[in-house]
């Protein structure tokens, strides 16, 4: 079956939603052969992914993955999740772990989905774990810390246990040098649901797909933005799978039923200090954490803390806690300015 709906993709066609389930059953078998796996996922990302497709994917997926059993309170809020998908290789500190974090001091309700590093030094549950919060935690748990704290962490191996059967093909792909679906499905694949999310992309052409599939799986609202690195600091332009202090940002956006909209924006109206790539460069689980405390305990004061209010602005306004990112922004620097931010660190090591 899996080699049929190869052969259709290589012929551009589109996957309908029967197909893509039959897909998933066969690429999360451990019975079909990795190679027929790699191929299919090849040839699906030479075609090129649709909206449709995309949001197929996720939500076959999501029958595969852990139930988080949310109390009511929550399931009818705002839940939210800040997630880069990882890939743009630039070798950054923990930005959106730092923003989850900043958020959840400041009232919302944080559900971060993420895994160790594949593509940098330190993932977020690396870094977390470095800083002494639980990342292995059952979905029971994870519905606990979030009615407690605000915050839980949900390590994507613990929750999806049929991406096993998916490691060995993903790695022949890696081999090839092909990116697949699988690079980009990470943050779309929350098993808390949440309704509203900030989500990095490494390349700007990703950011319209990604933020009309959100749209398809029914969030409230959303933020899908590419941050241009010039070249001044690269060997030709790059991009980080953030909001950038550095360059113009690539963001499509929607908000309930509003259109769906896409516009490139600068940094340059907000206090930001000279900074350069390297001003935002972090090291391994370690030294990260080390970078994430000292910003939340408000010692760090340089471009990482401007790069974590830029982001944690428009978190805080895709989650409805301020009505624009510069007001997000004077929330957020309120936040660590305050010690809420510490206080929210010592709360989630405590336990």
């Amino acid at each position: 079956m899996l080699a049929d709906l190869t052969a259709r993709l290589t012929a551009s066609l589109d996957l309908e939603p029967e197909s893509i389930a039959e897909a998933v059953r066969a690429l999360t078998d451990g019975q079909v052969a990795p190679e027929v796996k790699a191929d299919f996922l090849i040839a699906l990302a030479r075609k090129g992914e649709t909206p449709a497709e995309i949001a197929g994917f996720v939500r076959s997926l999501r029958e595969l993955s852990e139930v988080v059993p949310l109390a009511d309170s929550l399931r009818f809020g705002e839940i939210l999740d800040v997630c880069g998908t990882g890939g743009d290789r630039l070798n950054t500190f923990n930005i959106s772990t730092t923003v989850a974090l900043v958020c959840a001091a400041a009232g919302c309700v944080v559900a971060k989905h993420g895994n160790r590093a594949i593509t940098s030094q330190a993932g977020s549950a690396d870094v977390l774990q470095a800083l002494g919060i639980p990342i292995e935690q059952s979905p029971e748990q994870v519905a606990e810390s979030l009615l407690r704290h605000g915050f839980a962490f949900l390590f994507a191996p613990r929750f999806h246990p049929a991406f096993k059967h998916l490691a060995p093909a993903r790695k022949l792909c890696a081999e090839r040098g092909q990116r697949t679906i699988f690079n980009f499905l990470g943050p779309l694949l929350n098993p808390a649901r949440p309704t509203c999310q900030l989500v990095g992309v490494p390349r700007p052409v990703v950011c319209e797909p990604v933020a009309k599939t959100l749209q398809s799986l029914g969030l409230r609202r959303a933020l899908v933005v590419c941050g241009e690195v010039p070249s001044t600091s690269v060997d030709g332009t790059a991009y980080l799978d953030e909001f950038s202090t550095l360059g113009d940002n690539t963001v499509a956006e929607f908000h309930q039923d509003r259109a769906f909209s896409q516009s490139v924006w600068s940094a340059r109206d907000f206090p930001l200090q000279p900074a350069t790539l390297a001003d935002l460069a972090g090291g391994d689980a370690k030294a990260n954490a080390t970078i994430v405390a000292r910003i939340l305990t408000g010692e760090e004061r340089g471009p990482k803390r401007d790069a974590v209010l830029l982001n944690a602005g428009a978190a805080l306004m895709v989650a409805g806690r301020s009505r624009s990112i510069t007001e997000g922004w004077d929330l957020a620097a309120e936040v660590i300015d305050s010690g809420r931010a510490s206080q929210k660190l010592r709360d989630l090591t405590a336990g």
